[in-house]
């Protein structure tokens, strides 16, 4: 089925899928801050669906809508199987991983390895489309290792679009499948954004998004000339005011203060406790929400302190705040870790 049969999400905005980050409680917190976001999941491989706990893998708060679900895989079966299941579960959105570029996903054979095998990547993407009837992505790389060039990219993007897939999210680096951990690959790898604005400029008909060191909304107003939509990573996670502030400059100004968000999220953290989650698996997701602004430290100080201590104190974003609003008139703006 043509992906332009298939009803479209605003994508100007989004926040990228990040392993052991962007869970459920994270997706919560990101929702309050920007309504507008399209919000995506940690990857989740399609053998942890078809043979583990599948509620506990695709599970997520309703307030998350827009909620697209990536996938890891690399067997079409499998995939459109996963695909399935994720729409019947509601979500929004399937993405494919062709990114990642740790050992473990390529033991897999998923993720950034399969930029070279094209053709198993768009029946993957082919086999998805047919199954479902809500939007399949791509996300991937600009390379692999020696294969790094605007033609080797494109030739990929010409390829996986066959399927009928015309949405590409482009982290603007090549992978290098050894010799650099995951951590080096979001940062050695030079970027190349040209490249996918020449991308965008040559291939009109694809919904193009940016992804890759996009640290302010400077930078998002910028790459927004060039492309459809742009995606935060890292930014969204260690600064997260970042996202009021485009969800302000993108879609018109949301009433809401960190003060606000704090109460809203203690409101978030008495259900789930009641429902057996522990604080800490919510609070540790907090720690940047102050970044740059006085008190930041004592508040980062105060839930990473606290939290492991008592696993069902609902207070404790509260307390925090308190803490920060107690010695905020008396310090310095810290915008370090």
């Amino acid at each position: 089925m043509n992906q332009n049969n298939k009803y479209k999400l605003n994508r100007l905005l989004s926040v990228a899928p990040m392993m052991d980050w962007t869970d459920r409680h994270c997706r919560y917190f990101h929702r309050l801050l920007a309504p507008s976001a399209l919000l995506y999941t940690e990857m989740v491989t399609t053998g942890a669906i078809i043979h583990g706990d599948v509620d506990r893998h695709l599970a997520y708060n309703p307030e998350e809508h827009p909620v697209a679900l990536q996938l890891g895989g690399s067997e079409p079966a499998d995939l459109a199987n996963c695909a399935r299941i994720a729409e019947k579960y509601g979500y929004d959105e399937i993405n494919l991983n062709v990114g990642c570029p740790s050992d473990r996903v390529q033991r897999g054979s998923f993720g950034a390895c399969l930029m070279l095998e094209p053709i198993l990547v768009r029946d993957c993407m082919s086999a998805m489309l047919d199954a479902v009837d809500i939007p399949v992505t791509i996300k991937t790389r600009l390379g692999v290792d020696d294969h790094e060039s605007y033609q080797f990219m494109a030739d990929f993007v010409g390829t996986v679009a066959e399927s009928g897939c015309t949405v590409f999210i482009m982290h603007a680096r090549k992978a290098f499948l050894e010799g650099l951990s995951p951590k080096q690959n979001r940062d050695v790898p030079p970027l190349h954004y040209d490249w996918v604005y020449r991308l965008k400029k040559e291939s009109p008909d694809l919904e193009v998004v940016i992804n890759g060191g996009i640290n302010s909304i400077a930078d998002v107003q910028s790459h927004l000339d060039h492309v459809d939509g742009v995606m935060l990573g890292r930014a969204a996670y260690q600064s997260p005011w970042i996202l009021t502030e485009c969800q302000q400059q993108l879609f018109g100004d949301v009433a809401i203060s960190r003060e606000s968000v704090v109460e809203a999220m203690s409101e978030y953290v008495e259900r789930q406790v009641s429902a057996g989650t522990a604080v800490k698996h919510i609070s540790r997701h907090l720690l940047g929400l102050f970044q740059g602004l006085p008190g930041a430290k004592v508040w980062r100080r105060y839930l990473s302190e606290n939290a492991f201590r008592d696993d069902n104190n609902t207070d404790l974003l509260r307390q925090a705040l308190s803490a920060r609003e107690n010695t905020a008139g008396h310090v310095s703006i810290d915008a370090g870790p």
